[in-house]
């Protein structure tokens, strides 16, 4: 009988915030770039990065991620202090900066690593999770929400260039304002 080797990629993500205080959340909306953006504007999110999560390939690139193949999402990880910025915040930003009804896709990214996702670390985080969802399915009357809601796996930092994309000014160098509290419409550009 031959021995199947575990899967790293399949494991929770078992990173831990840099203060014991912090919390992780990861979320999935679409494109990161723009998503930790908004994110990074937050008061109460002190790191944002980019990555991939929820797939079964140890180890993926961006290149991989995009043929669909590793059933990895692009996820931004955003470390917070609940005490500044509660969960609850992080989710309703979460519902304001997609469509939860698209299935594997956000306006023209398609594929299975643009789908709609929150990825929880705790109890707590999955609760509220389901709550907002919930909550959200209200508003949106008959069109369905396709969010899934799973506990966080690996989190598999993205490529450098990824990083604060948006803030470093893309490949144009139109930086945008990453500064807390900040309101300025985020563009998206590759």
């Amino acid at each position: 009988m031959a021995c199947i080797a575990p899967n790293p990629a399949l494991d929770p993500d078992l990173d831990q915030p840099d203060n014991p205080a912090h919390e992780f959340a990861q979320f999935g909306a679409g494109c990161f770039w723009g998503v930790e953006l908004a994110f990074q504007r937050v008061f109460g999110v002190l790191k944002t990065e980019v990555g991939y999560s929820q797939g079964h390939v140890h180890d993926p690139n961006y290149k991989l991620v995009c043929t669909g193949a590793t059933n990895h999402v692009e996820v931004v990880r955003v470390q917070f202090d609940p005490e500044v910025c509660p969960y609850t915040n992080l989710l309703s930003l979460f519902w304001s900066r997609h469509d939860p009804t698209t299935f594997n896709r956000q306006g023209g990214d398609v594929g299975s690593q643009y789908r709609s996702g929150i990825y929880y670390y705790n109890e707590k985080q999955a609760r509220l999770a389901q709550e907002s969802k919930e909550s959200k399915q209200l508003e949106m009357k008959d069109k369905k929400i396709v969010t899934e809601i799973l506990p966080a796996k690996r989190f598999y930092r993205a490529e450098e260039y990824h990083q604060q994309y948006l803030e470093n000014g893309g490949r144009n160098g139109a930086k945008q304002s990453a500064e807390k509290g900040c309101s300025d419409p985020i563009r998206c550009y590759g």
